[in-house]
């Protein structure tokens, strides 16, 4: 099976580290799963971005350390649709805060006379204080990766 998701991976925190784990498992033993690194003008109203190249260099690091390198392949994507909209895959993991575009792509699969994708939604991963962990956080010394309380 061929599964995708995209983010931006300003900080590699637990909630990625889950979406990793989730679409590894979604794919099986022999599948692919691609992910998309975000970058470009889709972002430069984010605040405290680090460069794509720390950002690559992280999740790659993270990924072989798991035993997951063989497995993965990462594309850097320009948009939120990335190569989703016309190539061939079968699932895209999401979050709450995805799940839209993962419709639209869907609905865009349709148009270019493709099948759409298998929608998989987990849920949020939460910091110890019951709210979301996201990069932001992390980068505001709120919380940690782990989502531990600073």
């Amino acid at each position: 099976m061929k599964v995708c998701f995209s983010g931006t991976f300003n900080v590699l925190h637990k909630g990625h580290k889950k979406l990793i784990e989730k679409a590894i498992e979604t794919a099986g033993k022999n599948g692919i799963v691609y992910i998309g690194i975000t970058d470009g003008e889709m972002l430069q109203k984010k605040q405290f971005l680090k460069p794509l190249n720390q950002r690559l260099e992280v999740i790659k690091k993270y990924l072989k350390a798991k035993g997951f390198d063989k497995q993965v392949v990462i594309k850097v994507i320009y948009d939120k649709y990335g190569p989703a909209i016309k190539e061939n895959y079968d699932a895209i993991i999401v979050s709450d805060d995805t799940i839209n575009n993962a419709e639209d792509i869907n609905k865009k699969r349709i148009a270019n006379g493709l099948n759409q994708l298998k929608i998989i939604k987990i849920p949020h991963v939460l910091a110890k204080d019951k709210k979301p962990i996201s990069s932001t956080r992390v980068l505001k010394k709120e919380i940690d990766e782990e989502g531990r309380i600073l």
